[in-house]
């Protein structure tokens, strides 16, 4: 088999792994790598170029600057002073959270943009009496506009513009994709302030917790019979959770007295009423097993669940953290917490019965019930986010202008080609800011490296050493020549609009990272067997990299779907028009700011 045959069956192996997800996609990346070197398509040097690349080491300096943002709570600064201009006002509310959203994400990236506002519109929307799906897909979707305005905006833009410095090109200035990213931007807004403001849901407000999680049916409340041969023995050794699949999660006594979250050591007494958890079979049995009876008239509430020092939390599985992929029982979780999982939402589906065996996945949220202390150590751990406006336990608020000051010493860094005439190389700037985020300890060096997103590291090298293995056999040439011969008479505009297009669709399986590093080297053979500017080609591919608003498979869509209790089609519907307004006016804009 001919290289070239080796490669673009590697190729489409590689879209087809990420498309199943069944294999994390730094794995999937590095069985490319893997494979292209014992095929000989590379060599082991050519395979690992990609990791000494100096943008590996400026995308994980960024995630320090940001992280070092996020710790000293200045986005909950910023969303305090949105509701103070706001108020109740959806329309003026919505406009600001975009427009937030967007300047931050054209700097910090528009997944870590998300992350960091979504507990704080959660909270907007609580305070303005609003449903949350008002408010977090704008929030999400001026994320990802905003992101495209800058260099610096996505890992996608860092991607791109370190390949093409191997393809000949320069790489992106800082605010070189700004014009068109702007007015994408503002078309955008207007897209949602009107049409795309009337076609959200209204969801998520007006119920209680336990409503939204449907736990009614799950829930029971269990009355200790004189003669129950529970009487007397604690939770621990009653082990109702192993005995008869409950999990006792509140006890009511018979003298009023409420214990939520009840440990194991707990005393079960005569008529003690237990609050218990467990599907109907299960609760069905308990009189003749355990001299248990089930009160008829028990009417759930989230008092029932919380009481005292014991809350309801929500939180949603970060995409880097340890639960993915594990169960609760795995990972120990009550035994690590003190905390209890009460249900797991994933996008809609409702997990309440058996959680010990779920396992965990990037976006599921779940309602847990414990002690605000539980919580934050699983918070600090950056572990999950929660889903409210959290303590100021573990921020450094006192440290806020150092964080802003080694973001602003990066920005004036990379700028200083434009002011002084001569260039400092990105990858020094950055680590200029993370070297005074540690020498202030606004960030620990202990959590430097757990800010760094490591897996997309390893994919963007293991990508950009596919880009290699696509030039050096000439596979991106014979894709190319199979476009220029079909499209070559329709004109360059046509060629570009359909490479706009096929990343656009490869972003909905893929990373965006992934999809625009396959596209690039055709479209830039393509716009060279054409005769035009290759520079237009590669822009168009970098927007188009950027604009996953069709599904909610952007990681920052992820982040949004099940706190905003969206549907898959609600996404499809609004997402599909933004997607049309961006491509119009990229397609026509970019050979204007790039021409042919």
């Amino acid at each position: 088999m001919s290289p070239i045959a080796v490669t673009l069956l590697l190729l489409a192996v590689a879209i087809t792994l990420f498309a199943l997800e069944k294999i994390p996609v730094d794995i999937v990346g590095l069985i490319l790598v893997m494979a292209l070197v014992l095929t000989r398509v590379l060599t082991v040097g050519e395979a690992v170029a990609g990791f000494g690349n100096d943008i590996i080491i400026t995308i994980g300096g960024l995630f320090v600057l940001v992280g070092g943002l996020a710790k000293t709570g200045l986005v909950d600064q910023i969303g305090r002073r949105i509701y103070r201009l706001a108020g109740n006002n959806l329309f003026v509310l919505t406009s600001l959270v975009m427009l937030a959203a967007a300047a931050t994400a054209s700097v910090l990236k528009n997944t870590t943009t998300t992350a960091m506002f979504l507990p704080v519109v959660l909270g907007l929307a609580m305070k303005a009496k609003v449903p949350p799906s008002k408010l977090l897909m704008p929030l999400a979707f001026g994320a990802i506009l905003g992101g495209s305005c800058t260099l610096i905006g996505t890992s996608t833009n860092l991607a791109v513009s370190g390949t093409i410095t191997r393809l000949g090109q320069a790489p992106y200035t800082m605010f070189e994709l700004a014009p068109v990213g702007i007015l994408m931007l503002a078309a955008g807004m207007l897209y949602m302030l009107t049409l795309g403001r009337h076609l959200l849901p209204s969801r998520g407000f007006g119920e209680s917790i336990t409503e939204q999680y449907k736990m009614r049916e799950y829930i029971s409340e269990l009355i200790v019979l004189p003669d129950s041969r529970l009487v007397g023995q604690t939770l621990g050794e009653a082990n109702l959770n192993e005995q008869l699949d409950l999990n006792v999660i509140g006890i009511v006594r018979s003298d009023g007295e409420k214990v939520s979250a009840p440990a194991s050591s707990e005393r079960i007494r005569r008529r003690d009423s237990l609050i218990v958890e467990g599907v109907l079979g299960d609760i069905l049995r308990v009189k003749e097993e355990a001299g248990l009876e089930i009160k008829p008239d028990f009417s759930l509430s989230d008092t029932q669940l919380a009481s005292g020092n014991v809350e309801l939390f929500e939180a949603l599985v970060q995409r880097n953290s340890r639960l993915n992929g594990q169960t609760l029982k795995s990972i120990g979780f009550r035994e690590r917490y003190n905390l209890t999982v009460l249900a797991i939402n994933r996008h809609g589906r409702t997990f309440v019965s058996k959680l010990s065996s779920v396992e965990l996945q990037f976006g599921d949220v779940l309602l847990i019930q414990g002690r605000r202390s539980g919580i934050d150590l699983l918070a600090e751990n950056n572990e999950v986010l929660i889903l409210e406006d959290v303590s100021e336990v573990g921020r450094r608020t006192e440290k806020k202008r150092w964080a802003i000051l080694a973001f602003a010493l990066f920005l004036f860094l990379s700028l200083t080609k434009v002011t002084f005439g001569f260039e400092t190389p990105l990858a020094i700037a950055v680590l200029a800011g993370v070297f005074l985020l540690l020498a202030t300890k606004t960030v620990q060096y202990r959590e430097l490296y757990s800010l760094i997103n490591f897996p997309l590291l390893v994919l963007i090298a293991c990508m950009m050493s596919f880009g290699v293995a696509m030039e050096k056999t000439g596979a991106d040439k014979l894709l190319a020549s199979y476009v220029v011969d079909y499209f070559r008479d329709f004109g360059p505009q046509v060629v570009l609009a359909g490479f706009f297009l096929l990343t656009v669709v490869l972003t909905q399986p893929m990373s965006n990272q992934a999809a625009a590093l396959v596209v690039l080297p055709v479209a830039f053979q393509a716009a060279l067997a054409l005769g035009v500017n290759p520079r237009t080609f590669i822009v168009g591919v970098t927007y188009a990299a950027s604009f996953s608003f069709i599904t909610p498979l952007e990681p920052a869509c992820v982040l949004i779907y099940t706190p905003g209790r969206y549907k898959f089609m609600d996404f499809v519907k609004i997402g599909t028009i933004l997607t049309i307004i961006v491509f119009i006016i990229a397609i026509t804009l970019v050979p204007a700011f790039w021409p042919f």
